[in-house]
């Protein structure tokens, strides 16, 4: 099992690839890491070293990649922050060849543009390629709450108002939209919730799922939820299963982070709670 993964890489901290890699590993998938980025460490901090890579080089990189039969042995093909529109409209030429090369091979998209906090955090030209190329290439998308209203156009107070913006954005392409980071009219004091919708032939069915919420708010956990979510994929959960899973996971990396008082989260500390959470948190069909 292999998942090619197109993110930012940091040496210092948990975002991009450098919060995807190890979780992926955990359960048993190589992981291919192409970065967008290569940055001493997220933005956030008093300072920051290194820079968004050159358009051509990521292109390079995947070509390389190419060269090496990567694509044909590959299971999944995960993308994160992209950086610049030049990087975004390089990974939206490599997912259609690549998945004009191997029929088999699904694309997630991390639509990774910004959040209730600080609005859209990327160029102005990255959100429109993302939302017309990439998710229209992909199979899986997974923004936060702030991301999928901003790619639908509307905002979502109630479950039935995500599910119904994420059917008609299927037309799009995408077959599965998860939200993260949820906070809906229902959703209960002191909860976040997942939602996720799927669409199979012409039929639609939606999950939710509810975990506590905890008080910290660390970079990088919509990178480890897509991570996740993928190697349950990957790993041949079904949506309910996959669902459950990355939530529990997450919120168990979450609780060892809030513990220690870390600003970064304690993703290689929960190694054994990536693959094993210690809290099960279900999954439950929602009526779409």
């Amino acid at each position: 099992m292999t998942v090619i993964s197109i993110q930012s890489q940091v040496a210092f901290g948990h975002v991009g690839n450098s919060a995807a890699m190890f979780p992926l590993q955990m359960h048993g998938i190589d992981v291919i890491a192409v970065p967008t980025t290569l940055l001493s460490n997220r933005p956030g901090y008093p300072t920051i070293r290194g820079h968004v890579l050159e358009a051509q080089l990521v292109a390079d990189l995947l070509l390389g990649i190419e060269e090496r039969g990567a694509v044909d042995t590959s299971s999944m093909l995960l993308s994160g922050y992209l950086g610049s529109p030049e990087i975004a409209a390089v990974v939206a030429d490599f997912v259609a060849r690549a998945r004009a090369g191997n029929a088999a091979l699904q694309y997630a998209c991390d639509p990774v543009l910004g959040d209730r906090d600080r609005g859209l955090f990327v160029q102005s030209d990255i959100p429109p390629l993302v939302r017309d190329r990439l998710c229209a290439l992909a199979d899986i998308i997974t923004p936060n709450h702030f991301e999928f209203e901003w790619l639908c156009g509307a905002t979502a107070t109630t479950s039935s108002q995500v599910i119904e913006l994420a059917r008609a954005f299927m037309a799009r392409g995408p077959s599965i939209i998860v939200v993260t980071s949820a906070e809906l009219s229902d959703t209960p004091d002191g909860q976040i919730e997942t939602l996720a919708v799927e669409r199979s032939m012409e039929s639609f069915k939606a999950w939710r799922v509810r975990t506590p919420k905890l008080p910290i708010s660390p970079n990088g956990t919509g990178d480890l939820f897509a991570a996740l979510f993928v190697a349950a994929r990957v790993r041949g959960q079904d949506m309910p299963g996959a669902l459950g899973h990355a939530a529990s996971a997450i919120f168990a990396v979450l609780e060892r982070t809030a513990a220690r008082g870390a600003e970064e989260m304690r993703i290689v500390e929960s190694a054994e709670l990536l693959v094993n959470p210690n809290h099960i948190f279900t999954a439950v069909a929602v009526r779409s």
